[in-house]
């Protein structure tokens, strides 16, 4: 099953640009699934702040977002990528966090050029790695992997930290070093993500964020440029944290939930979403 997801996850991006909403958990995953949509994104971000109650600057181990990214993988049929931030420590460690999410059943992961502790994307205040330790990492990924369809994604920090220049020479050495795409985190402009793409013969994937520095693009835009992957990291947990919130300040006013029932999920709902029949005998969610 591992294998056919990596392998789908390729030909999907072959085939066409693929929109990768994010999500931080297996059951918004099976959402994700269920609407129709052919990839889903493990949100580093999300898995903190959803799971942990904690900001995304790397307090997550390894095993822990193995086991929360392996939880979603699971859940759905559709491929999973996941942010592995730095990669959970210099060349030698890369090893094992690629063993350990393919394990887990991803079917690629995106590794940065910061330093650790690392920081959003769109947040002031980064510092990067050398390049030639980032293209170590890549090296490492690259050979570490059991699976030849595993896609190995680096991601460059570069253009809040340097310049676009800067940033377009170092993907082109994250290239080199094998990198099967490139993620250019934080460009500026539309003309940037343009450019960007115009330089790098790699499929790419661009970051459709909020509140950050870079401008929110469609999906035909980008698709456009020649971007293969978009992701969209934090936007449903956004919007769900914004309605969770106005409920419970209702609910803390009134003492009742009976205005906002039109508002929920219903039981019925969240079974057939988890593929849960009450009466049957037993549950078959987790069978081959």
């Amino acid at each position: 099953m591992n294998t056919s997801k990596t392998k789908r996850f390729r030909e999907l991006v072959a085939a066409s640009p693929v929109l990768l909403p994010g999500v931080p958990n297996a059951a918004m995953a099976r959402q994700v699934e269920h609407v129709g949509f052919d990839a889903v994104y493990v949100s580093g971000a999300g898995m903190a702040n959803a799971t942990a109650g904690v900001p995304d600057i790397g307090l997550l181990t390894l095993t822990e977002v193995s086991q929360l990214a392996g939880f979603i993988a699971r859940a759905v049929k559709i491929p999973a990528i996941v942010d592995a931030d730095t990669g959970f420590g210099g060349s030698e460690n890369i090893v094992r966090t690629i063993r350990d999410l393919e394990a887990a059943g991803l079917a690629g992961c995106h590794i940065e050029d910061q330093e650790f502790p690392k920081r959003c994307g769109h947040l002031a205040g980064k510092s990067l790695v050398d390049v030639e330790e980032m293209t170590e990492k890549i090296k490492a990924a690259v050979a570490a992997r059991r699976d030849p369809d595993f896609m190995i994604i680096a991601r460059t920090d570069a253009r809040a930290v340097e310049d676009f220049d800067r940033t377009v020479d170092r993907a082109q050495q994250y290239m080199e070093a094998g990198a099967d795409a490139i993620f250019p985190e934080a460009l500026q402009s539309a003309e940037e993500f343009r450019d960007f793409a115009n330089e790098i013969d790699l499929p790419l994937l661009a970051n459709m964020t909020e509140f950050g520095k870079s401008p929110l693009l469609s999906f035909t835009d980008l698709a456009g440029f020649g971007y293969r992957m978009v992701i969209f990291p934090q936007s449903a947990f956004r919007v769900s944290m914004k309605a969770s919130e106005e409920f419970l300040r209702a609910l803390k006013k009134s003492g009742t939930q009976k205005e906002w029932l039109d508002e929920m999920q219903t039981r019925e709902e969240l079974y057939k979403l988890l593929d849960y029949d009450p009466t049957a005998e037993r549950w078959l969610g987790l069978s081959d």
